[in-house]
């Protein structure tokens, strides 16, 4: 069997996990490869470079509808999700997944689709559960699935949830990823024809936002953190996780933490306006006493302290530690 289209999913402590990887790999490798790691929508990638350097394989940013060749790793662009089609690749500005633009289930999901069992799928170090339903896909398609040993990863949190709820086959060091990708790829002997390409009639594989959206689950009582619409709840055996009508999905761990980042923003929303209020009170305050109003001067003392007051209130509650990423609990927890 052909294990030839290898898909790779990180996050935080990602490039490092990665540069050990590819180090493994060799020139003869018949595979192609594919990278989602977790970046900010609006920086530079140069993770391309530094793979190319660290390895024998050259690394390059993945390109719209660009044809899939052989030992080549390709590197998903910020602020796109990188889908895997019969013969080539696709880019689109889809649906964020557990914030994520690029995400990892996606490319996992779209490749295990158009491939089947010749999909490998690995999962290096990160936070959460990006990548969790896209290794239950590669696996429930034939593929062969592999994480980094949560030990070796310097973010477990990644490999532990694909550990949690699929059988993996291999959970290795990132170091021996590289040689067993190369066992898995069965060895420079013979000659491997290309994938086959797609007949530009034939309509697109695109399952970007498969098994998820309206009609996947019962409604939930939660709103959407990114377009406030109702989030559809689809359960799986112990765990659960949560899609819009549009797209947006969630894992129950990243929609903790994307709700947490929105209690954030509405706290710091309510500081601003106290702090407004009582710069307003206490002008109306000081104008109040030029004019020799004193009623309304006490009155607008009140309002002014009781701004101060209710503002230290919020602060405090947005300045105090919270738990880190890294040490969030996991679906399991539920």
């Amino acid at each position: 069997m052909d294990r030839d289209i290898v898909v790779v999913g990180a996050s935080a402590g990602g490039v490092e996990a990665l540069i050990r990887l590819v180090e493994g790999l060799s020139p003869e490798i018949r595979s192609a490869i594919f990278v989602v790691l977790h970046i900010p929508a609006d920086s530079t990638s140069m993770l391309p470079q530094i793979l190319s350097r660290a390895g024998p394989l050259p690394a390059v940013t993945a390109t719209d509808r660009a044809p899939i060749e052989y030992g080549t790793i390709y590197v998903a662009p910020p602020d796109h999700h990188l889908l895997i089609e019969d013969g080539h690749m696709r880019l689109t500005f889809g649906p964020r997944e557990n914030g994520h633009r690029p995400a990892v289930d996606p490319l996992f999901r779209t490749a295990a689709v158009a491939y089947g069992p010749r999909v490998v799928g690995v999962i290096l170090s990160g936070t959460l559960g990006d990548g969790t339903d896209g290794m239950e896909f590669v696996k429930e398609h034939g593929g062969v699935t592999v994480v980094q040993k949560p030990a070796d990863a310097l973010f477990p949190g990644m490999p532990e949830m694909v550990l949690e709820r699929v059988d993996v086959d291999y959970s290795l060091p990132a170091t021996r990823i590289g040689e067993l990708l190369m066992e898995l790829d069965g060895g420079p002997e013979g000659e491997k024809r290309p994938p086959p390409s797609r007949a530009e009639n034939e309509p697109s594989n695109d399952i970007a936002l498969q098994d998820i959206g309206e009609g996947k689950g019962p409604p939930s009582t939660f709103t959407c953190p990114e377009c406030h619409g109702t989030l559809f709840e689809v359960t799986n055996g112990e765990f659960t996780h949560y899609t819009c009508r549009v797209g947006h999905a969630y894992s129950a761990a990243g929609l903790e933490l994307a709700k947490d980042r929105e209690l954030e923003d509405a706290l710091w929303s309510a500081l601003r306006a106290l702090e407004e209020r009582r710069d307003l009170s206490r002008r109306l305050r000081e104008r109040a006493s030029r004019g020799g109003r004193k009623g309304a001067e006490a009155a607008f003392a009140r309002q002014e302290r009781d701004a101060i007051e209710r503002a230290a209130i919020i602060r405090r509650a947005v300045l105090a530690p919270r738990q880190s990423e890294d040490t969030a609990p996991s679906e399991s927890a539920e």
